[in-house]
């Protein structure tokens, strides 16, 4: 068993393992976005705006799975855990949700259901519930196994490239053998990465009761602030994870429905990429130096001017994937640094509740993509519109990342990673 008794514990191969529960769920969720819009609109012929309500599945799970799962388990222990339970039961169902994708009529069939749609959501709701109730706890085992300062930092960001180099495996997977063969491995290795390192994890029992002290009225305009400018960075994202196919569809002609899947997996890849090779070699040293905030922010405001590069230039292929690449950098920082920032601000002993409240500020994005945009952009005729939506979401974001303030410097730390702190 690994836990973080001493520095002498914060090796590579013990933030590798950390970030291996995390990485399962990351697998899911790629596996997800790289085959569900797929499988929707040319497997089973739903249309834009039925694919976005698909989608609002995921953001219903997750207002109430990450608030209510983080907030259970601050304070229960079973399992010999508190965040273990969570992660065991999320990450074999993800596994099995994963298996159904590719069989939703013959689940309706079986079921004497006649709406597909219905039976879609069912599905989608499931395994992003499913996600949703491992996601926060895996996230909250990084702080609570990690002291705050850059060790804490260094989590967020490893979990990051660990994450971020399975989601391309991804995506490649899906590239060479189609979304079929992804979904199959993705379902066996959802359930490794959830189930094998959780149980070599030994969580701590107790969470430092001393620090339990009620939040302070400046902690909560801070949080307050965080969470509306990650709000606006979800907006952009999601917007571009669930209409990337439309966009593909109607602006890069001759396309078969193969090619359209290609197109995305490809896309995501070089994406997925970018996001996981900067979080622990060159974001966490920066972050270091200038200040998690200020870091996170400039990727923003560099994913933003990506996005206004795409609605402008990106009709041929190469040149979409080019500009993917720029947007990797502020998606490398918004799947790391905010974690990190959030964590150094609430009271440890509930960061599982904190997380999940953190995590409103993705899930009522993703209702507004699905549940409003998604008509928009069918009725709009040029499909640029996904990322011009995007690139004003995100450049709103960066704006709004300017009034979060910088915390001091932590207590310099020994760590071979970032260096001396003596």
């Amino acid at each position: 068993m690994l836990s973080q008794n001493n520095h002498t514990s914060y090796t590579s191969g013990f933030f590798a393992l950390l970030s291996l529960p995390a990485t399962a769920m990351g697998f899911a969720l790629s596996v997800q976005i790289s085959a569900l819009s797929w499988l929707l609109s040319t497997q089973y012929h739903l249309d834009i705006e039925q694919v976005g309500y698909v989608w609002m599945a995921g953001p219903l799970a997750g207002i109430l799975g990450q608030l209510i799962v983080g907030l259970v388990s601050d304070g229960v222990w079973f399992w010999g855990g508190r965040r273990r339970p969570f992660i065991l039961v999320g990450g074999s169902l993800a596994a099995l949700m994963l298996l159904a994708l590719p069989f939703l009529r013959q689940i309706g069939n079986a079921l004497g259901l006649a709406s597909l749609m219905g039976v879609a959501i069912t599905v989608a709701l499931v395994l992003d519930l499913a996600i949703n109730v491992s996601f926060n706890p895996t996230r909250s085992l990084i702080a609570d196994l990690t002291p705050e300062g850059p060790l804490r930092t260094k989590g967020y960001t490893w979990m990051q490239t660990v994450s971020g180099s399975f989601g391309v495996l991804a995506y490649l997977i899906s590239v060479w053998q189609g979304n079929y063969v992804l979904i199959y491995l993705g379902a066996g290795l959802v359930l490794l990465g959830s189930v094998v390192p959780t149980l070599l994890l030994t969580e701590p029992r107790s969470l430092h009761p001393e620090t339990a002290a009620p939040a302070t009225a400046t902690q909560v305009p801070a949080l307050i602030k965080i969470c509306l400018a990650h709000a606006f960075t979800w907006l952009g994202v999601q917007t571009m994870f669930v209409y990337l196919f439309a966009y593909a569809q109607y602006k890069l002609p001759g396309l078969d429905k193969e090619g359209v899947g290609q197109v995305i997996a490809i896309s995501f890849a070089v994406l997925n990429t970018v996001g996981f090779l900067l979080p622990a070699p060159v974001l966490g040293p920066l972050a270091k130096r200038f200040g998690q905030v200020r870091v996170h922010l400039v990727c923003l405001a560099v994913m933003a001017v990506g996005y206004g590069l795409i609605a402008w230039l990106g009709v041929q292929v190469w040149v979409l994937y080019a500009l993917m690449a720029v947007v990797g950098v502020g998606w490398a920082a918004t799947v790391s640094l905010p974690f990190a920032i959030l964590s150094e601000r609430v009271n440890k002993t509930r960061m599982g509740f904190y997380m999940g409240l953190f995590n409103l500020s993705v899930v009522l994005p993703q209702l507004v993509v699905s549940g409003v945009l998604g008509k928009i952009i069918q009725q709009h005729p040029d499909k640029s519109l996904i990322f011009i939506i995007a690139a004003g979401s995100l450049a709103v974001s960066a704006a709004l990342w300017l009034t979060v303030r910088e915390l001091p410097p932590a207590p310099p730390q020994d760590d071979p990673f970032f260096g001396s702190g003596h």
